[in-house]
């Protein structure tokens, strides 16, 4: 059988989307599906340098790498209404070029803090220790992601709402792109095909059992959150819109990249559906 790893991050929604592959719940005629795990910026780093076939990265990565990789329709996380969150000391008040600490380079997050905060004097750190450093005063604020928008210390406040920052560049309101998955073009087509097939049947079943799965990665101490949290958290980020993309996500993912481009983060302005895996091959040559 050939060996097929898929890099995602330790969040819980990216384990909670995998983890019917890995428990055998969902399969593939010839493959045997591995995982790693490793924080959102160090994969986006990785597809940069063309570590692995199917990696998890952020949106606002995806124009960077969009000749050597295609973006799966399926594993989505987007906000509705909430996303990452700028976080400072209760009562502080931030100066322009107040310092931050942010997740990485090539997120979302970071690429709309930028543009929102072009005088904010950044630091970049995995995401776990941002909490600590705004705590400890090494920074003024942090821009908190994942599990952690849920459980940050009550002696911290929320500065500013990402998903605030997203409505307003995008002019109307329209989900938050965060994270998807990527696949390497190179895959021969048939293979991508049935690899995107595969992986949008395990977020499905996944969602279909989300009650049964949650618990055995809560047994199983996969996840780093209490059960009350993982099931809000679920809900936010690996919930049925999740399972594959609709029109408004893809409106969402070019709005994201419209504004990247005229503010100077891209190149080329990018249209999601010219770069995504073209399925009816399939239908095509079974015809």
């Amino acid at each position: 059988m050939k060996k097929t790893l898929i890099a995602h991050s330790p969040d819980a929604d990216d384990i909670f989307m995998y983890y019917a592959i890995k428990f055998g719940w969902v399969t593939m005629d010839g493959i045997s599906f591995d995982n790693i795990a490793k924080d959102i910026q160090t994969l986006n780093e990785d597809a940069l340098n063309g570590v692995y076939d199917i990696v998890a990265i952020s949106f606002a990565l995806y124009p960077h790498i969009r000749d050597e990789y295609t973006l799966l329709r399926t594993a989505v996380s987007f906000g509705e209404g909430y996303g990452p969150k700028i976080i400072k000391k209760k009562g502080a008040t931030l100066k322009k070029n107040f310092k931050v600490a942010l997740s990485g380079k090539h997120t979302t997050n970071a690429m709309l803090f930028r543009i929102a905060y072009p005088h904010a004097r950044i630091s970049y750190m995995n995401f776990l220790e941002i909490e600590n450093a705004v705590l400890s005063g090494t920074v003024d604020a942090g821009v908190l992601i994942h599990e952690s928008i849920l459980t940050y210390n009550d002696a911290l406040e929320v500065e500013r709402e990402m998903w605030d920052i997203w409505q307003e560049l995008a002019g109307e309101e329209l989900p938050l792109p965060l994270g998807g998955m990527a696949m390497r073009r190179s895959i021969p087509l048939n293979r991508a095909i049935k690899y995107e097939a595969t992986l949008t049947k395990a977020v499905q079943v996944a969602r279909d059992h989300k009650e049964r799965l949650s618990k055995m990665l809560l047994e199983r101490e996969l996840v780093r959150i209490d059960a009350p949290t993982l099931e809000k958290y679920l809900e936010l980020y690996a919930n049925d819109d999740s399972i594959s993309l609709s029109d408004i996500q893809y409106k969402a993912i070019d709005k994201l990249f419209e504004i990247g481009y005229k503010h100077g983060f891209y190149e080329a302005e990018v249209k999601i559906e010219d770069y995504l895996i073209p399925t009816e091959y399939s239908a095509l040559r079974n015809s």
